[in-house]
């Protein structure tokens, strides 16, 4: 079970931690992995690893904090209307009353309101904590769900046009629609929050043109706007390898994989990587970005590498690949919910990206001395074959990378700011002797909430038989509570749950009750079914398609993956195509597993829900099973 903890570790001087279950206050930030701490009882002083030290101890109950699954979409609109409101004023140094009167008097709210909305999101920087405790709410009144669709067609029909209109105007279009359509039309104030919320470069695009955009917002080579301290702007791209791999098992050449990389901007400091054979998605970006986010000691440990690799903290802004597969609304919700702008590289840009392209020139350069590579094109590789020399494993590869990047490019001199990334990143934390650093970011405390918040999900329905999405079913005893739930108000209509989903192994989903807050991992309803990837799955049921079925269910799925794997095991040696689809389903498998360990741990399932109430209800026979036209599907969000 992924119970919510405070979201952040904040260190600085005069900070509570907790280490081994004894209280300490920190003294002194000594470097990027260590302090110095009073125990308060015993007022020894120690040098502690950062990594090993939390805010909260071990008997907290942090178990009904915020979480963002849990907010209903006109709720995240009341939040995002909020921290457009209170931004110019969050954190701000030498913060006045009259600073805080002014932005009260601009929306006409009173001072109360925006102090409290400032002391709800300080603390731990999360859009949900902006958002309304409850639906019933004194004064909280929810639009309906048609003058919400009358609002943002009139926003972008309107507001984000060439004509420019005025938000009195919008309103009066609004308002005008609202009547034609016998609806109450909402407050100005709400058509005004809405209009707030939109990003200023959007803003300037929609109504000024690209041109315009371009020199308020735009970027020149070699430079990039606001990257003036670590984290400030962390840019992700994604390349197919240089390099030729082979399996685990037979050592047999399978194919090149992706890397997804990501960089701190100022300090040019690599702070998150994902390597695998899937092509890029949102999905690989963000696991890179869970990665960058969260600290790498763990990380190191379970790739044997005894390197330091000191970056972890949240992104102001994240740069990422325009193309269409790498949006989605997971990545953008899960960005909002932790503060991060999430911006899209132009189109026709290139030097939006040009520090990362040119970080992965040089990595380039390195792999191109190792045996198997393909080199950069034909002529280079004139005389050498590539897939005879191939030698090294996906696993392999990746800790070889792990080191050139923490033990060989971190510390070397880099030509573009005078030192090396590592000695950049270090002063912009900590400061020099003529300059003040901006501190240690805070961590992130619950790591398993974080790296859920950054894979995709599915809406679904919870029925007698428990949850089936692409007709795989899951079943857990935590779901019964929510058999044939119907949405609050509307008893014909079910009610839809989130459902987490790691593309990497579908054997198990993470189920979000949203009475308790926490998600629940959910393994198949039948849990003597092999683990897949959502890649085999597809795969299973196109090749189903083509054999003439039109009606596919679960036993045909799971027989025709059997069918499938044999012939691929029969071919393995003599195909490189099999070798790469055999190794791509290990790599996956593993990779979910050291991602999220509980998702591959039975009895972690098991005692994950032993504290919640069971009811006496045998598991429906598959004789039970309603039909599947009382599902109501959803498409998938990413």
């Amino acid at each position: 079970m992924a119970r919510r903890k405070n979201s952040y570790v904040t260190l600085q001087q005069g900070s509570s931690v907790y280490y081994n279950s004894k209280h300490f206050v920190v003294v002194q930030l000594i470097s990027l992995e260590h302090i110095l701490a009073e125990n308060v009882l015993t007022h020894e002083i120690k040098r502690l690893k950062i990594s090993e030290v939390s805010t909260i101890s071990s008997d907290t109950d942090t178990h009904k904090t915020s979480i963002i699954d849990a907010i209903l979409d006109e709720d995240w609109r009341v939040a995002q209307e909020r921290m457009a409101i209170i931004q110019p004023l969050v954190h701000k140094p030498g913060r006045t009353k009259a600073d805080v009167e002014a932005v009260a008097k601009k929306y006409q709210l009173h001072i109360n309101t925006i102090y409290k909305w400032l002391q709800l999101y300080e603390p731990n920087s999360l859009l949900t904590s902006l958002a309304p405790k409850t639906r019933k709410d004194a004064g909280t009144k929810k639009l309906p769900a048609e003058v919400e669709a009358i609002i943002s067609a009139c926003i972008e029909e309107e507001y984000l046009s060439k004509q420019r209109k005025s938000i009195s105007t919008l309103y009066s279009v609004v308002a005008l629609q609202c009547h034609q359509a016998n609806l109450t039309a909402p407050h100005p104030n709400t058509v005004r929050n809405r209009v707030k919320v939109l990003s200023e470069q959007l803003r300037v695009t929609r109504r000024f043109g690209s041109k315009k955009a371009e020199s308020q917002f735009g970027v020149t080579e070699g430079a990039f706007p606001h990257a003036d301290y670590p984290l400030a702007v962390i840019q992700i791209d994604h390349t197919p390898v240089d390099l030729i791999l082979v399996d685990d098992e037979y050592r047999l050449p399978i194919g090149r994989p992706w890397i997804t990389l990501a960089i701190d901007v100022y300090s040019r400091m690599v702070v998150g990587v994902y390597i695998s054979f899937d092509p890029p998605s949102a999905t690989s970006t963000g696991i890179c970005l869970s990665h960058a986010i969260l600290p790498k000691d763990n990380w190191l440990a379970l790739h044997d590498i005894a390197a330091s690799w000191p970056c972890w903290g949240l992104p102001r802004t994240v740069h990422a690949d325009n193309a269409k597969e790498f949006r989605g609304n997971m990545l953008q919700k899960a960005c909002e919910e932790y503060s991060i702008n999430l911006e899209w590289r132009p189109v026709a840009r290139p030097h939006y990206g040009g520090h990362i392209e040119r970080l992965l020139g040089t990595f380039a350069k390195e792999i191109h001395a190792l045996p198997g590579t393909t080199f950069s094109n034909t002529k280079q590789r004139e005389g050498y074959d590539s897939d005879k020399e191939s030698a090294l494993t996906l696993s392999e590869f990746e800790r070889w990378l792990a080191i050139l990047i923490t033990e060989s490019y971190h510390q070397k001199v880099h030509t573009g700011i005078g030192c090396s990334p590592l000695k950049k990143y270090e002063e912009g934390i900590l400061g020099t002797k003529n300059t003040k650093g901006i501190g240690l970011p805070r961590r992130i405390e619950d790591e398993q909430t974080l790296m859920l918040n950054f894979l995709p999900y599915e809406e679904r329905t919870v029925q007698d038989y428990g949850i089936r999405i692409l007709d795989i079913y899951y079943f857990h005893d935590v779901l019964r509570v929510w058999i044939n739930s119907t949405v609050e108000g509307r008893s014909k209509l079910k009610r839809l749950f989130i459902c987490r989903v790691d593309p990497r192994d579908i054997s198990v989903i993470w189920f979000f009750d949203p009475q308790l807050k926490t998600y629940f991992p959910i393994p198949y309803r039948n849990n003597t079914h092999p683990a897949m990837s959502l890649w085999e799955l597809k795969a299973v049921r196109k090749q189903l398609k083509s054999e003439g079925n039109t009606e596919i269910d679960e036993e045909m799925i799971f027989c025709a993956l059997e069918k499938m794997r044999q012939i691929e095991q029969d071919a393995v040696e003599k195909t490189k195509k099999s070798r790469r689809a055999r190794q791509r389903r290990k790599s996956s498998q593993e990779k979910a597993s050291t991602f999220l360990p509980s998702m591959k741990n039975t009895n972690a399932i098991q005692s994950a829900v032993t504290d919640i109430p069971k009811v006496q209800k045998p598991l429906p026979d598959d004789d039970d099973i309603q039909p599947f036209e009382e599902m109501i599907e959803v498409r998938p969000h990413d």
